[in-house]
């Protein structure tokens, strides 16, 4: 996901250009993507958050992290990583450059140069150039959003255009609105998902046939269920997309037929007495309930809502577990890990790592019934434990704990990228990247290359 976007699409602020500026960079990189993000807002003393920031101390058992590794070479806010391949990682940001990195070392392997101003996308794909080396392609623009589908992307800004791999404008639609597009996504049926203010609008991309050889892109629908602007919009399943507001609303939709599966309004507090949207935005406060970003796996989606973050189960469509104060700022990224885990960052300069468990319950022991009958209470217990049994069978509750808890930005975190064996990248508003290791496995790696060394020089032999 990607920040705000300009007015215009172009860099240089030259008016009314024919499509976005963008800078292509090649190099021999391999086959990788990925895409970033930032947002943020504000929220009223009624619905503040009140419980206590939880902390960990020094003592982190669980944390594998214990070895960081900084990395400089941005002059200004890095706002975005991008995976290239197993071991590659490019950064990108306000300084209008783009970095290559080797994510297993720390080394800058490449320093691309070109804009003058401020990068806000970032993109890969592969070149269509045939050889035995594989080409990447990382385009850069000033457009807010990209979409790769096959041998075309496109592009969201006031207008929704559609580009070919040589970058010529195959079409576009006709103006949007001021605001512009703030998310998009593809989903089936040849169509994507655009997030224009509070409204979401479904376009079909029209290929070409035999009659006419021409690109051209269709608004299909129009989704007026938001009460406020669309923040966050992704994909979950082959089956579903989720969208988050300002407000703090959550809706799921279903992929095919864009109806409404479930809606939550105030998910983030379960509390009865804000039960209207306008009690809700008469009681704002920065970030405390807007929905920044989501993740999500095959059970459960994942809100990041102000500072704090839930779980909602997609089976019992409800709130399972909550940190309603993870973060001392807002929440702008979030990942889903291996084992259960969770990894957030935030405006504070913290990146927290957290466990989902499910929580012990001890059965209840039985009630003898004649005391209750005996003040006519007895039939009334037993129906109104019912729907409470029902409730329990249905969802194990659970609860997210904090595991981990890295320090090292002395500012904003805008985003992270999580590599199985190098370990996790964080890029910040600081100027900085930082690389974390884990260090059992570093120390190994380091025993075991010393080892070898000794066994090549035949130093091994010899001390035994």
């Amino acid at each position: 996901m990607m920040p705000k976007l300009l007015k215009n699409l172009y860099l240089d602020g030259s008016p009314h250009p024919p499509g976005p500026k963008f800078l292509l960079l090649q190099g021999h990189l391999e086959l990788g993507s990925g895409l970033g993000r930032s947002n943020s807002w504000t929220c009223c003393p009624c619905i503040s958050q009140k419980s206590p920031l939880q902390t960990i101390g020094e003592e982190q058992t669980q944390n594998p992290y214990t070895e960081l590794l900084v990395l400089k070479a941005h002059h200004d806010i890095v706002r975005f990583l991008v995976q290239l391949d197993e071991y590659r990682f490019a950064s990108a940001g306000d300084d209008g450059i783009v970095v290559v990195w080797n994510a297993q070392t720390g080394e800058k392997l490449l320093e691309l140069n070109g804009h003058t101003q401020k990068i806000t996308a970032i993109i890969t794909f592969p070149s269509l150039e045939v050889c035995e080396e594989k080409n990447q392609l990382i385009l850069t623009a000033s457009a807010d959003r990209t979409v790769i589908r096959l041998d075309i992307w496109l592009s969201g800004g006031n207008d929704l255009c559609v580009w070919n791999r040589k970058l010529d404008l195959l079409c576009k639609t006709s103006h949007l609105s001021d605001t512009g597009i703030s998310a998009l996504i593809e989903i089936p049926k040849n169509c994507v998902v655009a997030a224009v203010g509070k409204e979401l609008i479904i376009f079909r991309l029209v290929t070409p046939t035999g009659e006419s050889l021409e690109w051209d892109i269709l608004e299909i629908k129009r989704l007026l269920d938001h009460q406020d602007n669309i923040l966050s919009l992704v994909n979950i399943n082959d089956l579903s997309f989720v969208t988050g507001s300002h407000v703090g609303e959550m809706i799921i939709w279903n992929i095919l037929d864009w109806t409404v599966q479930t809606r939550e309004c105030n998910f983030w507090d379960p509390s009865p007495q804000l039960d209207t949207q306008q009690e809700i935005k008469l009681c704002q406060k920065p970030n405390d309930i807007s929905i920044h970003h989501f993740t999500w796996d095959e059970e459960n989606v994942f809100a990041a809502v102000g500072r704090g973050l839930y779980v909602y189960n997609l089976q019992v469509k409800r709130v399972i577990a909550c940190q309603k104060t993870a973060h001392d700022s807002s929440v702008l990224h979030i990942a889903k890990l291996p084992n259960r885990q969770l990894i957030s960052c935030s405006e504070d300069g913290s990146v927290r790592i957290w466990e989902l468990r499910e929580k012990q319950q001890l059965a209840a022991e039985p009630v003898p019934t004649g005391f209750f009958n005996m003040w006519g209470f007895g039939r009334v217990n037993k129906q109104a434990s019912q729907p409470v049994k029902k409730q329990q069978e249905n969802a194990t509750p659970c609860s997210l704990e904090l595991i981990g808890d890295l320090i090292g930005h002395s500012s904003s975190v805008e985003m992270f990228l999580y590599f199985e064996d190098h370990g996790l990248v964080t890029c910040s508003a600081d100027h900085l990247i930082i690389l974390w290791k884990n260090g059992e496995r570093e120390s190994g790696l380091r025993s075991l290359k010393l080892f070898q060394k000794l066994e090549e020089n035949g130093d091994l032999h010899l001390a035994v």
